[in-house]
């Protein structure tokens, strides 16, 4: 995505980051969302010098040759390789804010609502070295609420549930705070993994995360005779080591997504099991809200509405949810205040 109206350096502002497992995109105070790229980083081993990031990165998977390693970052939510992490956020702050930033910005960024002491402070060091003046975290959950724009003000129940690339996030919110919530180390990563696995054990063929990916979108579904397509699928085959395409069907994929998709609907389950009663009939009422990449699954809202009988809603903008409730959090300060991480 092109970045909007960046000049060789601007004032100081206020800046929300979606730091995702699979995409990072960043909202800036007064012009919406400017960035989006997928969190991928491309290096040359022997020197570590940063060669691509985002899209061009990404391209990069899997076809690279010795010297030069594609890497994603962040997995299960989380900053796996912080180097990386911080040199790409530093990247991509640049991108927006200019070479030459006249003063440092505030910078939000999200975080799963389930992670660690040790993993928050990763975050928070990561975003202050790219050079934020003051970093705040926020949960995921909680920023796809104001995204979604959820009025969670009021004393009344909002259910969300944030599907990622690496985690699902559910939550439940009143009165302007996280009422209860889980996380459950499972999103788009976990279903390409889950197709990957299927076509190599039915088929003997291996296929990339890429391939998995566009099988998922083309193809996927989560609803049972929600979608009837077929795609073709290329790899190696396992036995003779030779190229080979194969064809997948729609049910094919769905069976193959059971023990992810299950593993979410458990999930939301759990939550609303450990609801207040009077929540969970303002739930019941309103329905929950999906939001993330990974509610793009065909039928993901369906097969929940029939496995919890709580009516369940797209977001309007699923993949932007969250970036957009920074921006609104990043307004919202003084009310959020408690809630929020903050670097020292």
């Amino acid at each position: 995505m092109a970045v909007q109206g960046v000049g060789e350096g601007m004032l100081a502002t206020d800046i929300g980051v979606d730091l995702g497992t699979a995409n990072s995109l960043i909202h800036v105070k007064g012009r919406g969302i400017v960035l989006r790229e997928p969190s991928v980083v491309a290096v040359d081993k022997a020197t570590g010098r940063m060669l691509a990031v985002g899209e061009e990165a990404r391209r990069m998977l899997g076809r690279t040759p010795g010297n030069i390693v594609a890497i994603r970052p962040l997995r299960d939510g989380v900053i796996a390789d912080y180097d990386m992490t911080e040199m790409m956020l530093r990247y991509f702050l640049a991108r927006v804010c200019g070479r030459r930033m006249l003063f440092r910005p505030r910078v939000m960024v999200c975080v799963p609502s389930g992670v660690t002491t040790v993993e928050r402070r990763a975050v928070l060091e990561a975003a202050m070295e790219a050079g934020a003046r003051k970093t705040y975290l926020i949960e995921e959950p909680l920023a796809a609420a104001l995204g979604a724009d959820l009025d969670i003000w009021r004393p009344s129940g909002c259910m969300v549930a944030d599907v990622g690339g690496g985690t699902t996030d559910v939550a439940v919110l009143s009165l302007g705070g996280v009422v209860i919530s889980e996380t459950l180390r499972v999103g788009g990563d976990k279903f390409d993994d889950a197709i990957v696995r299927h076509v190599k054990r039915e088929y003997n063929l291996m296929i990339g995360e890429s391939t998995a990916e566009e099988v998922k979108i083309q193809a996927g579904t989560a609803f049972p005779g929600s979608r009837e397509k077929t795609i073709e699928v290329r790899g190696r085959d396992l036995l003779s080591g030779l190229p080979k395409t194969i064809t997948l069907t729609s049910r094919e994929v769905c069976e193959a997504l059971q023990e992810p998709i299950t593993q979410v609907v458990d999930l939301l389950r759990s939550v609303l099991e450990r609801t207040p009663p009077e929540l969970a009939a303002d739930i019941l009422d309103k329905g929950l809200v999906l939001s993330g990449g990974g509610a793009l699954l065909d039928g993901l809202d369906k097969l929940i509405t029939r496995e919890t009988s709580v009516p369940c809603h797209l977001a309007d903008d699923p993949l932007s949810c969250v970036a957009l409730g920074t921006g609104r959090a990043l307004e919202n300060l003084e009310r959020l205040k408690d809630i929020l991480s903050l670097s020292s």
